[in-house]
């Protein structure tokens, strides 16, 4: 069953998600030496210990979990075809979490590409699953792309999560598990909850 096509609400959408984490948390994170959710977690754990807003934290906690909720299934190193993943992912969470968190996700691929266009250097620094992925997704942006990803208003939370996406790779690192970001989670389901239904 898709599991996105469960009656998601505000009461229950933290749960949802959590059970995401915890059914399948422990699968292949795309050829990388962590699983999806320790992947996940490194890099929600290191945007908190810099001190990022906590929709950035949010953000970068759920930025693949697309991977789970697509119709089209998870990614792996055989694939011929990009999975769309990050837009998934955003369509699960757009009616509970604000902009700036959606956009974080539906991104941050385009973010990858657009950093490989824009900073030669930033390439060197992929793992080659994610080499392997770029090619499935376009490669790096050309400058018309380029020009138009610059206008989104989220621009610069989007790289700061492409990076912490990046950085959650270590195949050592001890982490908090989602618990430990539940309620951070619901708070920020909450507040945009309330100014979406608040009156005008």
């Amino acid at each position: 069953m898709n599991e996105a096509k469960q009656s998601l609400t505000q009461a229950n959408i933290v749960d949802f998600l959590a059970g995401i984490f915890e059914r399948r948390g422990d699968e292949e994170y795309l050829g990388e030496p962590v699983t999806m959710a320790e992947h996940m977690l490194q890099g929600a754990t290191i945007a908190e210990q810099n001190g990022q807003s906590e929709e950035i934290i949010v953000a970068t906690l759920l930025h693949d979990i697309g991977h789970f909720t697509s119709e089209f299934g998870t990614f792996s190193m055989a694939d011929t075809e990009d999975r769309y993943h990050e837009e998934a992912g955003a369509e699960v969470l757009e009616r509970f979490f604000p902009t700036v968190v959606t956009d974080c996700v539906r991104y941050h691929v385009a973010a990858k590409r657009y950093l490989c266009a824009t900073r030669p250097e930033y390439l060197a620094l992929l793992s080659a699953a994610s080499v392997h992925s770029l090619n499935l997704q376009g490669g790096p942006m050309s400058d018309a792309e380029v020009t138009d990803f610059e206008t989104n208003p989220n621009l610069e939370d989007i790289v700061a999560v492409r990076y912490l996406d990046d950085a959650g790779k270590h195949p050592d690192m001890e982490t908090p598990g989602f618990a430990h970001f539940a309620p951070m989670v619901q708070r920020v389901v909450d507040a945009y909850c309330a100014s979406v239904n608040s009156p005008a």
